[in-house]
């Protein structure tokens, strides 16, 4: 008969655990449903940047490409309205703004065959980048990318180098979305 009794209390603690445990997800529920939209990429944007500018980069890099601030500019403008956190508009009217420097491109060897010939070059772009939110008048972020495109060296060397420093401006615009949307 003892051994019933003990069962039977055992069965009652058992129901009791289950439904304080119930209570306690339901309670944790409640208080994580009203921690707004998630993202996947990591923590969202600061609050109440909706829009922000991208002024024409400058270009202090002294590299004989003089497009590259304007291709710049506009893949990151892409890549910004493709994405789809921010709305790119003026800074007239924008919550923050990007202001972007190039301040180096190194073409450099990467490969050399035979006969001290180079076959293979890398060519590095760097970029400082400093987001501010224009409604505090507050730096929000600074920082330094840098990435690299390669391209075959031929006697068609200085198209094979636009395709190199195309690769290149992709990733860094690439990076600067990244920091943009992830990074908080």
């Amino acid at each position: 008969m003892e051994i019933v009794n003990a069962v039977n209390r055992m069965k009652g603690i058992t129901g009791v655990c289950r439904k304080l445990s119930l209570l306690i997800l339901f309670i944790l529920c409640l208080n994580f449903s009203d921690c707004g939209v998630y993202g996947f990429r990591g923590n969202n944007p600061p609050p109440g940047i909706n829009s922000i500018a991208v002024p024409t980069f400058k270009d202090v890099s002294g590299f004989s490409a003089p497009d590259l601030a304007e291709g710049l500019t506009q893949q990151l403008k892409s890549k910004i309205t493709s994405d789809n956190t921010f709305r790119v508009a003026d800074k007239n009217i924008a919550d923050a703004v990007l202001n972007c420097t190039v301040t180096s491109v190194r073409d450099e060897a990467l490969v050399v065959s035979s006969g001290e010939t180079v076959t293979r070059r890398k060519i590095t772009v760097t970029v400082t980048v400093d987001f501010e939110n224009l409604k505090k008048q507050k730096k929000i972020w600074d920082k330094t990318f840098e990435n690299f495109g390669e391209y075959e060296s031929s006697n068609d060397a200085f198209s094979q180098r636009a395709n190199g420093l195309l690769i290149a401006t992709e990733r860094i615009t690439e990076d600067i979305i990244n920091d943009l949307t992830s990074n908080w």
